[in-house]
Parts: structure tokens; C-alpha cells; sequence
């Protein structure tokens, strides 16, 4: 009895599911930024900071998650993703690990560059072990990138929740021990998961998806990017299952193998994309990016979006306290922690659904012949209303809508955009890419985490508690940051106008090229 081969094509995407589920368990652990403000009150409280220093370390975490994008990007596009990994799960450690020692001392432990130093590193090690995961999951999976890169993303979206959870149940109501399960539980498995992380190559012709099909700078989507099977059901070429896996699209796509145009089966013929086909688009990294009005369009789109975002996020906490303070002030110390703990898994559980409706609702979109970019003004739209909610909301039990629609919003911002930056500019330099988008939110999160800061300094005031101790707090509920959402409500209004502007020119740039492919084939 002939004992049966393995099927390399059920292997092959064994693999890439494998690698899929490792990538969604090193985001779980890569979002933890984003439950700064569960435990920075207290933090800040023990260690005698004011908003503005708090915001300060915070933002460093921010930076280390968005400068690290570019070095991190040139580490994973060079070495492979793996490095990236080991390079993220050593850099947590060296952050988390000295915070909670800062923490456990006290003040005077450690100086605020020391803080802030740490906070870098945390953000850091999260940005570079995200960065491979998304580049695995986009590079597998090259005509399913937003459904693909859904799942690391709702998992990075939904890191707070799960920390925070876990904490309620193994530290209630400890500080210190919650930052040691941060330390603890983000190098560990983000180390066990990189060992499952792997780029899967090709294992046919068939797979491999040539750099002509790749959408050019006009178009940010991949709907041009499918096979159809009726020409490949009449066209004699392969057997069934080899056509099976060209319709699933299990390649890399920007592998450096190139294929002839025998290599691959022939497309319908659309006048829209079919001169594709006959002019290749390079794929475009590094410095070629500046040059790229694709690229700033992006670039400058995130920037406000994401900084609108990061000021609620950073903050939700101090949103809580303030309102407490000047709504009810019966309420003691643990109850208050424990409603900022609820904000900030609020904040996660939302953020991971925006994340998982964006990323595959964009891919619903492309298929259907619409823009990605309809995403983006979803989710600017869901900020606008987020800020407005801010500027009107009095009663802290009804803050719950402030951390919805902001984790919604923000999750739909980040949902979308690895799909489009490597529409774009093409999969295979991704890290490099992406890292460099990154890059715009560490301007304008500064910027709305600083103002916050300084806004609700100017009208706290410290309370004595009578044993020689005691608190910074404000008691004029909305009015101690209020004026920092007018700022966000202004950032917002202007990206909901800047993502239909994208899909405009999206637009006209389709025209144009399907103009240009009729008056090549007219003169061919």
C-alpha cells in the first residue's frame, strides 16, 4: 500500500495560519501602551508627579511605539521578522521591569529623565515586535492584507483589556503588582510566539503574485488584485488544486522571484487596470517616500487622527478623576481606580472591533470596487463625535461614550492603514514604510498630550490630606481639560474633510489611468 505524500499546498497554509495566530499573540502584548492611564494616576500619585510630568512619560512611551517604526522597519526588512521580536521582547523588559521598581521606591527613586527613559523603552520593545507580526500577516497573506492583518491589529487593540482584566483578578487593586504582570506577561509571550513567526514562501508559480498587479500611488486599494477562475477553468493550466490556491491567493506577494507571463494565468481583460499589465510599478521605500504625494497624504491624515486619539487614550483616567472629584467627592481612592480601570478596558474592547470591522470591512470595500479611504472617514467622523461628547459630558457615569467612540474611532484609524500603506508602496519594504507613517503621530500627540497636561495643571491644586501628605486634583469637572477638546474637535473636523479629499483624488487618479490604458491599447 502506497503510503500517501504530504499536500504541500495544505502545509503551506498551515503555516501561514500558524503564523497568523502567532502574530495575534505577540499584538496582545504590543498594545499595552494604550493602558497608560489605568495605572499613571497612581503612579503619578506615589511618586509625587504633576499631570504635565505624567503626560511627559507617557509620551515617551508614545514616541518609543512611533520613532522606533523607521529603525525597527530597516531591522525586520533586513534581518527578517524574528529580530525584530527578540529585539522588542528585551526592550520590554527593560522597561516595564524598572518601572515597577520606580514604583515599589517611591519618590526619589528615580529622576524623571530616568521615568521617561523607560516609558521610551516600553514603547519601543511594543512598536518593533508589532511591526514583524504585521509584516508576516500582510506579506502571507497578499490579497486578503486587511482581513489578514485584522486579527494582530484587534489583538494589539485589545492588549489594555486583556492586561487589565487579568490584573482585576490576580492584583485587585495594586499598582505595583499590576505593572509586575505587564513586565512579566508581555516578554513572555511575545518570546514563546516568536518562534512560531515565520515568512512562508511560495510553493508554486501560481502563488506568487507579480509587482505588476500591485495597485499604483493613484489607487490605495487591492480590488484589481484578483484572479479570476473562469479563465483558469478554461485555460487548461494546472490541475484543480493549483487553481484553487491562485483564487485563494496563498503567496508572498513582492517575492523576489519574478514570473513570465507564462508563469501566471491570464486576467480578464477590464480597460480600467488592464494596462497594469504592461507597465510594472515598482515598489517604493526609504527616501523614494518623500517624493511620494501618496505618502503625505497618509502621512499628515494619520498624524491628526492619531494624536486626536492618543490625547483620550493617555488620559481617560484624569477624564475620570476630574469628573468624579467635582460630581461626587463621597467616592474614595479605590472606587475611582477601579472606574478608571473600567474606561480603559472599554477603551481596548472597542479599539479591538474597530480594528476587526475596519480591517476586514476595507477588504468588503476594495472587493466591491469602493476606496479603503471610506473607512478613514468613518473614523474620523467618530472622533468629531467623541470630542463633542467631551465638551458636554458632566456626569462621570456617562463617560462610558468617550472611551467607546474613541477606542472605536481609533481602531478603525489603525485597522485600515497597514492594508493602505502597502497598497501603496507594495508589501516587501512594509516595515520600513510603515514605520516611517508611524512617525506622524509623535508630533501630534505630543503636542494634544502636553496641551492636556498643562491645561489641567493650571486648575488643579494640591489637597492636604491632614497627615502631612496628600493630592493634586481638580474639582471643576469638564473644565479642567475642556479646552484641549476644542483643539481635538478642530484636528478631527479637518481630518474627516482630508480623508474625502483622499478618496477624490483616489478617484480621479483611477480615471485618469483607465483613460491612459484605453490610448495605449488604442495605439497597440
Amino acid at each position: 500500500m502506497r503510503q500517501s505524500l504530504p499536500n504541500p499546498e495544505a502545509t503551506h497554509r498551515t503555516l501561514r495560519i500558524i503564523s497568523v495566530i502567532a502574530a495575534t499573540g505577540i499584538a496582545l502584548s504590543c498594545g499595552t501602551n494604550y493602558a497608560y492611564s489605568a495605572w499613571a494616576p497612581q503612579f503619578a500619585e506615589r511618586l509625587h508627579l504633576s499631570a504635565t510630568q505624567q503626560n511627559l512619560i507617557g509620551n515617551f512611551g508614545n514616541i518609543g511605539m512611533y520613532a522606533m517604526g523607521i529603525p525597527g522597519g530597516i531591522l525586520i526588512d533586513r534581518k527578517g521578522p524574528r529580530w525584530g521580536v527578540f529585539a522588542g521582547v528585551i526592550a520590554l523588559a527593560c522597561g516595564y521591569f524598572p518601572l515597577r521598581a520606580a514604583y515599589v521606591r517611591g519618590p526619589g527613586g528615580f529622576g524623571m529623565p530616568a521615568l521617561c527613559l523607560f516609558g521610551l523603552m516600553t514603547g519601543m520593545g511594543s512598536c518593533t515586535a508589532f511591526s514583524a507580526a504585521i509584516k508576516v500577516s500582510a506579506t502571507n497573506w497578499p490579497q486578503h492584507r486587511g482581513t489578514a492583518t485584522a486579527f494582530p491589529l484587534s489583538a494589539f487593540g485589545l492588549s489594555a483589556f486583556f492586561y487589565t482584566t487579568v490584573s482585576a483578578f490576580v492584583f485587585p487593586d495594586d499598582t505595583a503588582g499590576y505593572l509586575l504582570l505587564l513586565a512579566c506577561g508581555t516578554t513572555v509571550m511575545v518570546f514563546i510566539s516568536m518562534f512560531f513567526l515565520q515568512m512562508v514562501k511560495a510553493t508554486s508559480p501560481y502563488e506568487a503574485v507579480p509587482t505588476d498587479e500591485r495597485p499604483d500611488l493613484g489607487r490605495s486599494n487591492s480590488n484589481k488584485l484578483r484572479r479570476t477562475s473562469d479563465h483558469s477553468r478554461h485555460s487548461g493550466r494546472g490541475s484543480t488544486s493549483e487553481i484553487g490556491t491562485a483564487d485563494e491567493t496563498s503567496s508572498l506577494v513582492g517575492s523576489d522571484d519574478t514570473s513570465s507571463p507564462g508563469d501566471v494565468p491570464e486576467r480578464k481583460h477590464h480597460p480600467d487596470h488592464s494596462h497594469h499589465h504592461h507597465h510594472p510599478k515598482p515598489e517604493i521605500t526609504g527616501f523614494q517616500l518623500l517624493r511620494t504625494p501618496k505618502f503625505w497624504q497618509l502621512f499628515i491624515l494619520l498624524g491628526l487622527l492619531c494624536g486626536v486619539g492618543l490625547m483620550t487614550i493617555n488620559n481617560i483616567g484624569n477624564n475620570a478623576r476630574s469628573l468624579w472629584h467635582h460630581y461626587d467627592d463621597s467616592p474614595g481612592h479605590d472606587f475611582i481606580q477601579k472606574r478608571q480601570l473600567l474606561h480603559v478596558s472599554l477603551l481596548s474592547l472597542a479599539s479591538f472591533l474597530g480594528r476587526l470591522l475596519s480591517g476586514i470591512g476595507s477588504d468588503w470595500l476594495v472587493h466591491h470596487r469602493a476606496s479603503r479611504f471610506w473607512t478613514l472617514v468613518a473614523s474620523a467622523l467618530l472622533f468629531s463625535l467623541a470630542q463633542v461628547v467631551a465638551l458636554t459630558l458632566e456626569n462621570p457615569n456617562n463617560l462610558f461614550y468617550l472611551s467607546a467612540l474613541t477606542g472605536l474611532a481609533y481602531g478603525a484609524l489603525f485597522g485600515v492603514y497597514p492594508a493602505l500603506v502597502a497598497d501603496a508602496f507594495g508589501p516587501s519594504g512594509l516595515g520600513i514604510n510603515w514605520g516611517a507613517m508611524t512617525m506622524a503621530p509623535v508630533l501630534s500627540g505630543n503636542i494634544f498630550n502636553l496641551a492636556y497636561g498643562r491645561i489641567l495643571d493650571a486648575h488643579s491644586h494640591f489637597q492636604g490630606d491632614g497627615k502631612g501628605g496628600g493630592e493634586v486634583r481638580c474639582e471643576e469637572g469638564r473644565g479642567c481639560y475642556g479646552s484641549a477638546y476644542w483643539v481635538t474637535l478642530a484636528a478631527s473636523t479637518v481630518g474627516v474633510g482630508w480623508s474625502l479629499w483622499c478618496i477624490r483624488v483616489e478617484k480621479v487618479g483611477r480615471m485618469r489611468e483607465a483613460r491612459e490604458g484605453q490610448f495605449r491599447e488604442h495605439e497597440g
